[in-house]
């Protein structure tokens, strides 16, 4: 259900501008989305994991936050990555 750090890594080089750059928001909202496609995957099997769906539905707000954020300072990286994610249809 976790990501491990392996994937984490890879998150943040394709990302971020490095794979040390954890701090950018193009690298958080990566690795939101991949927690958030992950949990979605075990939600689905699962049910009845409440928690699991409460953790869920506050990665979504983060990701929202986030994003919204990006939109307000950069509309150019706000655009490339919701592109890149393929977020918004």
């Amino acid at each position: 259900m976790s990501i491990t750090k392996e994937e984490k890594a890879k998150v943040f080089a394709e990302f971020g501008s490095s794979k040390t750059d954890t701090g950018s928001a193009e690298g958080q909202i990566a690795l939101f989305t991949t927690r958030i496609k992950n949990l979605t995957d075990h939600l689905k099997t699962n049910k009845k994991d409440y928690s699991s769906r409460r953790g869920l539905l506050q990665l979504v707000g983060k990701r929202k936050k986030m994003l919204k954020y990006l939109q307000h300072t950069d509309i150019e990286r706000y655009r490339a990555i919701i592109s890149k994610l393929d977020l918004r249809k």
